[in-house]
Order: structure tokens, then sequence, then C-alpha cells
């Protein structure tokens, strides 16, 4: 089962509406509506944290649940807010971005691995973001794994953790390759579980 935390934010059931697509299991919480206690005895399979409005050190539980989380190796995808947020929790700063972008299409290239196994390089994806990770911030624990064209940070994973992040929206119509990524994080989630088992 997925545990998406809802950020209160309208694109929530895009990414969940694409997880059912995938044949996940899913349950969406908010982030004001169930405490970190709550949300580790579900017992979830992995967890995806939705975009949303502000800061991400203002969004409930979220930053809370991602470092009890992270101690027990729990698979994370953060999204946007989410992205942001994981970065926070590992020591990077979120700054304002160079430039503001909401639905704005921009080039993605990334390594090939995790969330873009089988991914052509180059693809588009839509931003919607004021915020991003200041890079010369970033922890040693964290690698950058996606950029824009812009040179900004649009993906990331922890180096020994299961926990990926990524900036702009792949629920977005107009973001390519949005679904096989979530199907890569379903993938991360299951092989996790396997090793668990």
């Amino acid at each position: 089962m997925i545990l998406v935390i809802d950020n209160y934010d309208s694109f929530t059931y895009n990414l969940v509406h694409l997880l059912y697509s995938l044949h996940a299991d899913v349950v969406v919480r908010r982030n004001r509506e169930i405490t970190v206690a709550e949300a580790l005895g579900m017992r979830a399979d992995g967890l995806l944290f939705s975009p949303g409005p502000g800061r991400p050190d203002g969004a409930g539980i979220m930053e809370e649940l991602i470092r009890a989380a992270a101690v027990e190796a729990m698979p994370m995808l953060g999204v946007c807010l989410g992205h942001q947020a994981i970065g926070e929790v590992f020591g990077a700063e979120v700054v304002s971005a160079a430039r503001i972008m909401h639905g704005k299409v921009s080039r993605i290239s990334h390594n090939g691995e995790g969330l873009f196994a089988g991914l052509k390089n180059d693809f588009k994806a839509v931003r919607y973001h004021s915020l991003a990770l200041q890079e010369s911030t970033l922890p040693a624990d964290l690698e950058v794994t996606a950029r824009a064209d812009d040179g900004e940070i649009m993906g990331l994973r922890h180096r020994t953790l299961p926990i990926h992040g990524i900036q702009y929206h792949p629920e977005s119509i107009m973001t390519t390759n949005g679904k096989q990524q979530l199907a890569n994080f379903l993938k991360i989630v299951e092989t996790h579980k396997r090793k668990g088992a």
C-alpha cells in the first residue's frame, strides 16, 4: 500500500489516479489530519508526498514523517513541495528559485537510474514552483539525479536509502513519461519489500 500525504494541493488526486492506473493500493491522508504515529502504524510499503502551497517546514507532519520513515528505510517519493521537504530534512536549504515557474515546460536531463530507468533523456516536464533547493547546501547523503535546462535541480535521491524527490509534476499531461516514473517508484517499493520479506 502507498500512503499519499496530501499537502492540500489540487494536483494530489491526479497523482493518485496515476497510481490507481498502475494498480497500486493507495490511501490518502492530509498532512494535518494524521499523526506521525498513525502514519507509521499503517505499515505502508511506501510514502508519496504531494505538491502543495507554502514552504515544506509548514506542511503539517510532512518533515517529521520523513525523518521517522527514513529511520525505518521506508521508500519515499516527494513531488514538488515533497521534494523540497526531503532536501530540507537532510540538510539542504530551500530558497527562492532563480525564476518563478507556474505551468512552464522545461527539458529534463537525468542519470537514467531509479525513477528515470528506461526513460529517454531530455524529456519535457511541467514546473509549478517559486522555491528550490540550493545546490551548494546539498548534503553528501543526497545526490542530484535530474536537472532542468536552466540548471535547476529537478531530481534527487538519497545515496543509501530508497528516498527520491522530483521538483516537477509527473502527473501533468504535458510531462513526458510521468506515468513511467511513478511505475519506477512502485518497482523501487516492491524491490525494497522483497528484500525485507
